[in-house]
This record gives C-alpha cells, sequence and structure tokens, in this order.
C-alpha cells in the first residue's frame, strides 16, 4: 500500500499530446477510476504510472521514491490487462502465481499465496482448469489474482470488464472494489463507462483531450459538474439554452426557478439531469413552461419522456411508471415541464463546443 502523486505529467505523440500536464495525488489506500471517451488519454496515463510509457515531462513518485525513471520490474505496481493476458499453457494456480516463480519464493509460500487469493477471489476448485476453461469473469478474477500475487503497493486496472455482459459486469465490478477494499490497496482504475467509475470510485477523475476536467467524489461530480463536458459525459443530461437575469434562468421566454451562480448573467447553458426535471398536465402554472411529448421508453420504475420545446429544443424528464400512467400521456400530447430547486447547473454561455473527447491517447 502506498500513495501515488502524479505531477504535470506530459505524453506526446508526434503533435499530438495525449496527456497535457496533469497533476493528482492519490492517498494510501484509495480507489480512483479514470473516466473518459477513447482518446482521452486516461489508458496512455496509466501505461506512464505502470512504466510501459515514457513521460516526455514531469514526475509520478510512490511515496517518497521518484519512479518515472524506474524500469517497469522495479516499481512494485501489478497491472490488470484489458486483454487479461493469461497464458493459455499454464493453469489457474500457474497463472496466478507467476510472478512468485520469477522471484524465486519458495514452493510452500507460493502455494500459500495461490490458495490465498483463491479464496479472495472465489476461485477455489478452479486452481488446476486452463484458461479457455474458464468463463470470461473467472478468467478476469485470475487476471486481478495474478496481479495481486507479489503484494504491489500500487494496482491499476485498464478496462477489466469492458469485454463482458452487463449482467456479470455490474457483479464482478462489486467483486473487485470489495477485494481491493479488503486489501486497502491503492487502486487506479481506468474505464469509459461512467456507472462503473460512478459505482466503484473513492473519486472520480473524468479526462477529456489529455486534462482532467473535474476530479472529485463520485457524487459531487455528478451532481455539481466543474463544466459542460462533464455535466454532458456523467450520466444524462439536458442541455438547454437560456437567459440568466435577476437570480433566475428564463428558458424559451419563461421563468424556471433554477438559481443562477454568481457572475453569469445574460445568455447561459442549463444543464439538468432528467430525474431532476418534473412533468404535469397541461395545467398553468409559474414556473412551468410547456413541451410536447415526442417519444418515451419505459424502464421498469421509470418512463424515460422525450419532449420538444416551443424553440425545437428537446428536454429528457425520468419520471415514475405510475404517475406516468395516472397521468394517461402520449406521444403528441402537450405538458408543462419545471425543474427540482437547486438541482440545475449553469454555465456562462461561450462559443466553444463542447470537448469531443478526439485526442490522441486512450
Amino acid at each position: 500500500m502506498a500513495r501515488l502523486r502524479i505531477e504535470n505529467a506530459v505524453k506526446r505523440f508526434g503533435d499530438a499530446v495525449a496527456v497535457d500536464g496533469v497533476s493528482i495525488d492519490i492517498a494510501t489506500g484509495e480507489f480512483v477510476t479514470l473516466v473518459g471517451a477513447s482518446g482521452c488519454g486516461k489508458t496512455t496515463l496509466l501505461r506512464m504510472i505502470a512504466g510501459f510509457t515514457k513521460l516526455d515531462g514531469g514526475e509520478i513518485w510512490i511515496d517518497e521514491t521518484r519512479v518515472d525513471a524506474v524500469p517497469l520490474r522495479k516499481r512494485n505496481i501489478g497491472f490488470v490487462f484489458q486483454s487479461y493476458a493469461l497464458f493459455p499453457t499454464m493453469t489457474v494456480a500457474e497463472n496466478i502465481g507467476f510472478s512468485l516463480r520469477l522471484r524465486r519464493r519458495s514452493k510452500t509460500e507460493k502455494a500459500a499465496r495461490v490458495a490465498e487469493l483463491c479464496a479472495l477471489t472465489r476461485l477455489e476448485g478452479l486452481e488446476e482448469r486452463y484458461p479457455h476453461e474458464l468463463s470470461g469473469g473467472q478468467q478476469q478474477r485470475v487476471a486481478l489474482a495474478r496481479a495481486l500475487a507479489p503484494h504491489p503497493a500500487i494496482l491499476l486496472l485498464d478496462e477489466p470488464l469492458s469485454a463482458l455482459d452487463a449482467k456479470i459486469r455490474a457483479f464482478l465490478r462489486t467483486e473487485v472494489r470489495a477485494v481491493v477494499k479488503d486489501l486497502g490497496i491503492t487502486t487506479v482504475y481506468v474505464t469509459h463507462d461512467q456507472e462503473e467509475a460512478l459505482s466503484m470510485s473513492d473519486r472520480v477523475a473524468v479526462m477529456d483531450g489529455g486534462r482532467f476536467q473535474q476530479i472529485g467524489p463520485p457524487m459531487d461530480v455528478y451532481e455539481r459538474p466543474a463544466g459542460e463536458f462533464v455535466a454532458d459525459f456523467i450520466g444524462t443530461s439536458n442541455r438547454l439554452s437560456g437567459v440568466a437575469e435577476n437570480g433566475g434562468v428564463r428558458i424559451d421566454g419563461i421563468g424556471i426557478p433554477v438559481p443562477t451562480p454568481d457572475g453569469i448573467s445574460g445568455e447561459c447553458t442549463v444543464c439538468l439531469r432528467p430525474e431532476h426535471v418534473k412533468l404535469s398536465g397541461p395545467a398553468s402554472g409559474n414556473g412551468w413552461a410547456s413541451a410536447r411529448i415526442g417519444s418515451f421508453a419505459f424502464l421498469g420504475q421509470n418512463v424515460r419522456v422525450n419532449s420538444q420545446l416551443p424553440g425545437g429544443e428537446m428536454i429528457v424528464a425520468d419520471m415514475p411508471t405510475q404517475r406516468w400512467l395516472d397521468l394517461g400521456l402520449s406521444p403528441g400530447d402537450e405538458v408543462r415541464w419545471s425543474a427540482e430547486p437547486d438541482r440545475a447547473s449553469v454555465f456562462a454561455k461561450t462559443n466553444a463546443k463542447v470537448p469531443d473527447s478526439e485526442a490522441a491517447g486512450e
């Protein structure tokens, strides 16, 4: 277990900057997830921490030791690859114990560690099987156990669940989080899946264009995005054009009860989560604007309703299924909508396009 510090790390591929001067301090035992679209620089940064990719600038520290110039094999880092990279001709036990064999540990010590990790990762009874005899979830657990075998100071995971189906992924992310929490190991996890990032992490670092756009606890990142990119990328968000005036916002000429941050006036962008949008029947009322239902999707407990505002913008709202049924709404119906007070994010209007995450690195 160790503290990990990254200071002004830079990586270029030709003229393209994949990682652009990022810094982060990760506490001992903390679980931090790097999340972003393909090409944002998250995998490049992970490989720089591991020692697979050389820095073009900046420093990486583990505790009080600077390691960016230290060879990979001496960094005491465990790495779980996206492809798992298991040895096909080795059994589960041999795969897990491989790094211990390289370190010339005794057979007794190696067998004890393999047994301990098989119990921890629920692989007991599978020790003599080969990778092709395992399910995808079992292979993932073998890869995790192998990375943990030599007692690494830092654990790095590069999209380890991306090849699995949704149900297994949801189950295994809970298992992975439980294993590393039980061990208290400092962990950096890379994913493009926002649900994984929000559900597994102590902190989330949202990347785009090789830079951190926001770092914080999952709930803060979701509820209080630092900018339009984070609001748009993390979860689902309505982005509506408005006018900030007198401490509130007008959308389509209607005053919506959304407080405006100090310093923002005139044209603005209002970001609203679907669960913070309220829908009602066509009855009039202050603070309620009109819209017309375009389509809806049944999601179980909720119905996701897509509606069009008079000005042409679309707004998405999630409402309880029973309320949808009680209102008897259908596509084409006129509705009224409003926002939950204090749940919107308001940003000054700019001409800048929300980043599309097409940098050189992954």
